[in-house]
C-alpha cells in the first residue's frame, strides 16, 4: 500500500500541466471546506469555487474497472462503499456552499478532464463576478 500515492499521481499531473498551460492557478491538495479539513480535492480554484476530484477506479469503485479483490473481499467491499459514501457526502456539502465539484476517474484522457475543469472554472468565476 505503501506505493499507493495520495496525490501528484499521473493522472492527476497531467490534468494539473494541461490546466495550468491554460492560465489557470490552483491548490493542490487542500480543503475547499474548513470544518472538512481531512477531505481534500485534487485540486481546488478558491476563488471560483471550483474543487476536483480525480478518483482512483479501485479505490472509488468505477463502474468500469472495479474487479472485487479475491483476499479479504467483504473488507475492501466494505472500504469502497465508505469512500464512495465519503465522495458523495462532499459533493453534496460543497454544493450547498455553493461550490462547483468536478468529479473524474483517473482512466479518462486527461485533455477531457482539463476541458472540463477549465469550463466549470470559467463558469464559476464568470457567475462569481456578477
Amino acid at each position: 500500500m505503501r506505493g499507493n500515492r495520495r496525490r501528484d499521481t499521473a493522472p492527476e499531473m497531467a490534468v494539473r500541466r494541461l490546466v495550468h498551460t491554460a492560465g489557470l492557478r490552483y491548490r493542490v491538495d487542500y480543503a475547499p471546506l474548513p470544518e472538512m479539513r481531512r477531505r481534500k480535492a485534487d485540486l481546488v480554484f478558491t476563488k471560483a469555487k471550483v474543487a476536483v476530484f480525480i478518483d482512483g477506479c479501485f479505490w472509488h469503485g468505477c463502474p468500469e474497472h472495479r474487479q472485487n479483490p479475491k483476499t479479504n473481499a467483504e473488507f475492501w467491499q466494505r472500504k469502497i462503499e465508505t469512500n464512495r459514501t465519503r465522495d458523495a457526502a462532499m459533493d453534496q456539502a460543497l454544493t450547498e456552499s455553493g461550490w462547483t465539484t468536478v468529479r473524474c476517474w483517473e482512466h479518462e484522457e486527461p485533455s477531457r478532464i482539463a476541458a472540463a475543469v477549465i469550463g466549470a472554472v470559467r463558469k464559476a468565476s464568470a457567475n462569481h463576478s456578477i
